[in-house]
């Protein structure tokens, strides 16, 4: 008698291909290191990692590239769930790397988003890093798309989308030479309705940035910009108090909330499925520009 294969569930089945992917990165790579922001995203990578190795300690350090311009409920939550896990955290900052002059602001104001991949590297090289894991997505951005699971970055930290390794039945070559890295992304098949579903299903706690919330802001440029000290209105401009929430964090200066009641899971649920623009085109106001562009900042070697 033939016993029939389990049918996996479609989150069963992405959880299962980024676990497999995370065990290949800590059985080929020697030394590598978990990126983790304290987002969503990072946050389902750290849930994967629990499944691909607990009991046991994870086989990697989490590694967070800080502005130093980062919402404060997210630092907080990152700090907290390292914590909780009793996982190691590496935090490198660019403010580190502004004092010792291998980034140079243009002026005050400039975003420090895109200068985090010379801390990155700067971090790579301090700790011999040979493979960062990192929680991007193919559907976010078109550049993103391009990305293999396992992506190859030569000895200056660049990524070339035309020399990269074939993928073929899933499987991954991580093996590179001294001065090189592999940048690997478990979770690049998920879709932003994905993360929200598995969240959902692992009752994942987050930063409560990405819930309805009331906060000040101004209209700018087609976005919801919150008023900050780094962000303050310009003149002309109207302050409104409204309800809004995040669908992705990081750098203050080029983050902007989507209004929002969605105060609840199942809320975030309904409104993600209805969304017909992708989290950082609604939200991402440095992928908006060509001088900041995904793609060429990762050939500069981002995230």
């Amino acid at each position: 008698m033939t016993v029939p294969h389990a049918i996996l569930s479609h989150l069963d089945a992405l959880e299962a291909e980024a676990i497999h992917i995370m065990r290949e990165v800590a059985g080929q790579c020697a030394n590598p290191a978990l990126l983790f922001s304290g987002g969503k995203d990072s946050v389902c990578m750290l849930r994967v990692a629990e499944k691909a190795f607990r009991p046991g300690r994870f086989p990697f350090p989490l590694l967070h590239i800080d502005t130093g311009h980062n919402y404060p409920e997210v630092v907080q939550f990152r700090d907290t769930r390292a914590a909780e896990l009793g996982e190691r955290l590496i935090v490198r900052s660019v403010e580190d790397s502004m004092r010792r002059g291998s980034v140079v602001l243009k002026h005050a104001a400039e975003s420090r988003n895109k200068h985090q991949s010379v801390t990155l590297m700067e971090a790579i090289e301090e700790f011999g890093f040979d493979c960062c894991i990192g929680g991007a997505r193919r559907d976010e951005e078109k550049a993103r798309a391009k990305e293999r699971i396992m992506s190859f970055r030569d000895e200056f930290g660049q990524w070339d989308p035309k020399n990269q390794r074939p993928e073929l039945w899933d499987l991954y070559n991580a093996r590179v030479h001294k001065g090189e890295n592999i940048r690997a992304f478990p979770i690049s098949n998920w879709t932003e309705l994905d993360v929200w579903q598995y969240i959902a299903r692992e009752n994942l706690a987050l930063p409560s940035i990405y819930y309805a919330h009331l906060r000040p802001v101004v209209r700018r440029q087609g976005a919801l910009v919150p008023i900050t000290a780094l962000t303050p209105a310009q003149p002309g401009e109207i302050v409104e108090k409204i309800r809004v929430r995040f669908r992705t964090v990081g750098d203050i200066t080029c983050t902007a909330p989507v209004a929002s009641d969605a105060d609840s899971i199942e809320k975030i649920l309904a409104e993600t499925a209805a969304a017909t623009i992708t989290e950082r085109g609604a939200t991402r106001l440095d992928d908006q520009t060509s001088d900041a562009s995904m793609e060429q900042r990762k050939k500069e070697g981002y995230f």
